[in-house]
């Protein structure tokens, strides 16, 4: 029963931590095309900063912790379930990723972005990417 909830918190803390990784990159789409020192821009960094801070990284911690929980407890296989490789190499990039949101909303706080709008629209789809690919491994277990 008790992996039941570890489970489902595991899922609960995933959703959080793509939420924040699929709009952050979209805050930085808007933020780049404002203009440096406007209210609008003061603006994005609150909302990137407390983004990151308050919803984000704990979510992504969670999901670690939780997930390594369930790694541990017995469910998987770790000589026979190569599934499971791929999807932590793939939660490694994720998290990769997380890093660099976390330098480019410090680039933003100040003013030293120099990246375009257009640049992160493409970054924004890493992560749809990176979970689409951990979603089929995970349900599909393919090998």
């Amino acid at each position: 029963m008790l992996l039941a909830y570890i489970k489902a918190f595991h899922v609960i803390a995933i959703i959080a931590w793509m939420a924040g990784l699929l709009y952050l990159p979209r805050l930085f789409v808007y933020h780049a095309a404002s203009k440096r020192g406007s209210e609008q821009s003061e603006t994005f960094k609150l909302m990137e900063r407390r983004l990151l801070r308050f919803i984000t990284t704990p979510a992504m911690l969670a999901s670690w912790v939780l997930g390594l929980i369930l790694a541990f407890s017995g469910v998987i296989d770790w000589s026979r379930d190569g599934w499971f490789h791929a999807k932590l190499a793939l939660v490694l990039a994720l998290s990769a990723f997380h890093g660099l949101l976390a330098m480019w909303t410090k680039d933003f706080a100040l003013d030293r972005n120099t990246r375009s709008a257009r640049f992160y629209r493409i970054a924004n789809e890493v992560p749809t990417v990176l979970m689409i690919c951990i979603v089929i491994l995970v349900v599909v277990r393919p090998f």
